[in-house]
């Protein structure tokens, strides 16, 4: 079993601090995704968009990575096989726990994008309407570099790729409700893998993986990592 899949959500960085990506009443930190999380929000009202992810890029600077992401730097330093690690977050705490080879399928939130001429590069500052691109020199194209409602999720080619290759998929604090994310399990399933879920509860794709494993991530993501590498697969 040397190729390994693993799959993250907002459950595994929740414990650093940051929010789940919905609270229970359906607000995404206070605010309807439809407001925030949209092009056609960002049309709309581009202050507003800027404003929130200026806050949670400026919150995201002030938080750790937890014992969860730094069980799986050690497990990306220690594989012996082929390591495919996929998050939907959009925080750095995986690179920051210790894994250098990070799919972020969602986007980054360090990261801005110039949709005048497409150049990715670094942002921890806030950015506005004013801001200009380094590269072009332009200002009103930047935008937070994340993948809106509505768009289509960062590298799938490659992600349905090593899904396909897959002997070992796991599922760590993904809501199973968010696609195409939520359908990788059942095609990993159906390929012939073995499937793993650690969550705090059961979700809507449970019934997909052969494992089931509850509890907080940085108790059940160290000690599946402990499993794992002693079985010296």
């Amino acid at each position: 079993m040397s190729q390994l899949f693993i799959l993250t959500g907002a459950g595994i960085s929740a414990e650093s601090g940051l929010k789940t990506f919905r609270d229970s009443d359906g607000l995404w930190e206070g605010h309807r995704v439809e407001d925030v999380a949209t092009r056609d929000a960002y049309a709309r009202n581009p202050r507003m968009v800027h404003d929130f992810y200026n806050m949670r890029r400026s919150q995201l600077q002030t938080v750790e990575p937890n014992a969860a992401h730094r069980a799986l730097g050690r497990l990306e330093k220690e594989w012996p096989g082929q390591l495919t690690l996929v998050t939907q977050n959009v925080d750095d705490l995986h690179e920051r726990g210790g894994c250098s080879d990070v799919w972020h399928m969602h986007g980054e939130l360090l990261k801005k994008r110039c949709e005048l001429c497409n150049t990715v590069s670094a942002c921890r500052e806030d950015l506005s309407v004013f801001s200009e691109c380094s590269q072009c020199g332009h200002a009103g194209g930047l935008r937070p570099h994340i993948v809106w409602f509505g768009e289509i999720p960062l590298l799938m080619d490659e992600i349905y790729e090593r899904v396909s290759k897959a002997d070992l998929f796991v599922s760590i604090g993904t809501s199973g409700v968010v696609y195409p994310a939520a359908g990788l399990a059942a095609e990993a399933k159906s390929q012939g893998a073995r499937t793993v879920e650690l969550n705090m509860t059961d979700t809507e794709v449970s019934p997909c993986f052969d494992e089931l494993i509850h509890g907080p991530a940085t108790e059940s993501v160290p000690a599946w990592v402990d499993a794992l590498l002693s079985e010296g697969l």
